[in-house]
């Protein structure tokens, strides 16, 4: 990647998109704190997206939020629907067994994507979380499977990438993601997460999280997400994991079953 790219203007304002998109409702000032943007350049980009209509005030207050045309820019985008379809009932089944919500996700960019969750089907859970709520690679438990599951040529690259475009507190994270430890994901074939940061209600949840395979090819990650206080990370991972693990790969199973039709929808 050429030195000038990408378009600083432009980053800002996918990110100010982004973070009213995946909190349903903001003010300029919490704008320009989430985007860690001074308060004038704030309300120059939000006064550019309302004029594209992806963006409107509340009647009420001063508050921005998405319009539906926000939609429009996922249309088209169906790289991992068939995933989704397949996965949907076996998470489902899964939190019926255990209780505790699990999501599937998928790695866009430099953040790990929901694109399915069962928050909506459990009452043990803080917040539900709908597909498109964003997670950062480096210190989520999905994103360290994904990290795993890499080719050195693709982490290298993704790593170059955190470097250049990534917030502080990600370009901070590399540092603690080694290659020791992503080594031990993979042999484990599972990462866990302590009291996680980066959620809708942060220190509040842990999480473990299992790779979901396409053809040997890591494809997705299947993370089962529970309160911090209610059990230490081992005993979780005890109790959880084998369930977590057979899921993943009865997902893995049935995609390969269905391998041909799932790989003419992902070339189209």
């Amino acid at each position: 990647m050429e030195r000038g790219v990408p378009i600083r203007s432009v980053s800002r304002a996918i990110g100010v998109l982004q973070a009213v998109n995946q909190l349903g409702s903001l003010s300029m000032m919490q704008i320009a704190k989430r985007g860690n943007l001074p308060y004038p350049t704030a309300c120059r980009i939000v006064q550019t997206l309302i004029h594209e209509g992806l963006l409107e005030q509340e009647p009420a207050r001063k508050y921005y939020r998405p319009t539906a045309l926000v939609q429009s820019l996922s249309q088209g985008f169906q790289a991992d629907s068939v995933v989704v379809e397949t996965a949907r009932r076996h998470i489902r089944a899964l939190t019926q067994k255990i209780g505790w919500p699990v999501s599937v996700t998928v790695r866009v960019g430099t953040q790990m994507v929901v694109r399915d969750s069962t928050h909506a089907d459990t009452s043990l859970t803080f917040e539900r979380y709908y597909p498109g709520f964003r997670l950062p690679l480096m210190d989520c438990a999905s994103g360290r499977v994904c990290l795993a599951h890499m080719s050195q040529q693709e982490l290298d690259s993704v790593m170059g990438w955190i470097s250049l475009v990534g917030a502080p507190e990600e370009q901070e994270m590399t540092a603690y993601v080694s290659v020791n430890t992503l080594n031990k994901i993979r042999e484990e074939g599972y990462a866990a997460i302590g009291w996680g940061q980066h959620n809708l209600t942060p220190g509040k949840t842990s999480s473990i999280a299992v790779p979901i395979f396409v053809d040997g090819k890591f494809e997705a990650a299947l993370t089962l997400i529970y309160f911090a206080a209610a059990m230490k990370q081992g005993e979780a991972i005890e109790r959880y994991i084998d369930d977590l693990k057979t899921c993943a790969e009865q997902i893995s199973e049935e995609l390969r079953e269905g391998g041909d039709d799932y790989l003419l929808e992902a070339a189209e």
